[in-house]
């Protein structure tokens, strides 16, 4: 039962990033005067904000795609699930971290919340090594 809840979950995280792509190609704000990912310490000088943005919503499309199938094979008690799931924990926090401004204030709302959700479940399935799928 836990499993399914963790599997669950795993998606529900994935679709996270969903919203944080929407607000980073200007669909939409999460927030009122949320301007993330523009002013990003990596990209913005290099790039611009225009493109930065763009580059943050495909990367944040595709971690959540990768959350959402390790998530549905968890559901399925498949194995490689495991390894998807790791390696969209670890991109999505590289993600994160790349398109930070530099700024310690309101961490919450750039992140910062998803990268310890995904140090979370980085220990979960690298420490712990739960769910037994086998």
């Amino acid at each position: 039962m836990l499993s399914i809840l963790f599997g669950i979950f795993i998606i529900l995280h994935g679709l996270v990033h969903l919203l944080y792509g929407g607000q980073s190609a200007g669909l939409f704000e999460l927030q009122e005067g949320l301007t993330w990912p523009d002013g990003s310490w990596a990209f913005a000088k290099l790039l611009g904000n225009e493109a930065t943005r763009m580059l943050t919503n495909v990367s944040l499309v595709l971690a959540a795609a990768g959350f959402a199938t390790g998530g549905i094979g968890i559901l399925l008690k498949q194995s490689w699930s495991r390894p998807v799931i790791a390696g969209a924990a670890i991109f999505s926090s590289v993600i994160y971290i790349l398109m930070w401004d530099g700024v310690a204030q309101k961490l919450h709302d750039k992140g910062g919340i998803g990268i310890l959700i995904n140090l979370a479940i980085l220990a979960v399935l690298l420490i712990l090594h739960w769910p037994n799928l086998g």
